[in-house]
């Protein structure tokens, strides 16, 4: 019961407040991020990428898929037919406005010198349908020790710094 709660902080009333059992089965998701005070996650402890985005409902404690969010971000080792057969080595996500970004990066193999492949995934959380947009991959040889980790720096409006 204990490794399923947590503890949210309210910076209006600057307190931490316990949430108990906050995910099912004890397992907890990998990420979870604010967007616009609504909780999202993506994945969990056991698989950084479910497949699609889930949002926490803090009235009824759950978390539920949100609609159109099942996404072209691989889930396993076989991605879509168009590509080669890839391993997926990360997928993280990073919120800015009411948008979620992924960077997921997989590694080709079969090449004769170890071939990576970064993808960028944004699902607009706001949409009503179709969410998501996708850049161009970017393929890069050689090996890559990649961090999994996004962060986002928002700067102020009023701040001069670059």
């Amino acid at each position: 019961m204990e490794r399923s709660s947590a503890e949210l902080y309210d910076p209006h009333r600057q307190k931490w407040e316990y949430v108990a059992r906050m995910w099912d089965l004890d397992v907890p998701p990998n990420q979870i991020v604010n967007v616009n005070g609504k909780l999202f996650s993506s994945g969990d402890c056991l698989n950084a990428w479910k497949g699609h985005i889930e949002a926490y409902d803090e009235n009824l404690n759950i978390w539920n898929i949100v609609d159109g969010s099942h996404s072209p971000i691989s889930t396993s080792d076989a991605t879509v037919a168009k590509w080669p057969r890839m391993q997926r080595i990360f997928c993280t996500m990073a919120p800015i406005g009411t948008q979620l970004y992924f960077l997921a990066g997989y590694r080709m193999p079969g090449h004769e010198i170890s071939t990576t492949r970064t993808e960028v995934h944004v699902f607009d959380t706001s949409a009503v349908a179709n969410g998501w947009r996708t850049f161009e991959p970017i393929e890069e040889e050689g090996e890559k020790e990649l961090c999994s980790h996004c962060c986002v720096l928002k700067l102020d409006d009023d701040d001069d710094s670059s």
